[in-house]
């Protein structure tokens, strides 16, 4: 069975509203761009080996509308030949023009086709559109989440957790990276059951003695 990574760029205040550039999201938000001066040649690396191995691109409709008004004008680096060549995967409440070669819309039951996209690929990148990762989060449809969380609060934008989170166990897989600039890398991985409770006032943290450390 294939995996579903969620790829994001977030503020410390884990606002992933169009950092590429001002004219992705600009509805009520004046800090379209923001990723562009914090980006650099170590998260840069980062970001390009996280998408090798990608034989699939998962994406809302306003970031497949972003994606094919560029990418398909692109023909030189890693990015550019990965994104053209692999298919892309949209999920729309409507029945959209899909430009873009290789683009299939999603039928209408998303959850049942996410989990048929796993029978077909091996590596699935879903890329900004945050509508359809609240989706994943709350079905708990994916397997990977990598996080660059830049060292800028913003205070208005949507934000990565918005409105699809339930409890849910996460497994960090690497250690924590920062570039120069202060952007850290986090990794994380789906992991079994929910959140437990505990009590620190309790010798144990509430915990059994197996579970206290």
């Amino acid at each position: 069975m294939g995996l579903i990574h969620i790829e994001l760029f977030t503020t410390l205040d884990l606002v992933a509203q169009a950092p590429g550039g001002p004219d992705e999201d600009p509805a009520g938000f004046p800090f379209g761009g923001w990723q562009a001066p914090l980006l650099d040649d170590v998260a840069g690396a980062q970001i390009l080996d996280a998408y090798r191995g990608t034989d699939a691109l998962l994406l809302g409709r306003r970031t497949y509308d972003i994606f094919a008004g560029y990418w398909p004008h692109q023909k030189d680096g890693e990015i550019a030949e990965l994104f053209n060549r692999v298919p892309k995967y949209v999920a729309s409440r409507r029945a959209p023009d899909l430009p873009w070669a290789g683009s299939v819309l999603l039928g209408p039951d998303l959850a049942r086709a996410v989990r048929e996209l796993r029978e077909r690929h091996e590596h699935i990148k879903v890329v900004g559109s945050l509508d359809l990762v609240q989706t994943l989060l709350r079905e708990k449809l994916f397997d990977r989440l990598d996080l660059w969380v830049h060292p800028i609060m913003l205070g208005v934008g949507k934000k990565v957790f918005e409105g699809g989170v339930v409890p849910t166990n996460l497994t960090l897989l690497h250690p924590p990276v920062a570039d120069p600039v202060g952007t850290v890398f986090l990794r994380y991985a789906l992991a079994a059951g929910t959140p437990r409770t505990g009590d620190m006032s309790a010798p144990d943290r509430g915990l059994g003695p197996d579970d206290a450390h």
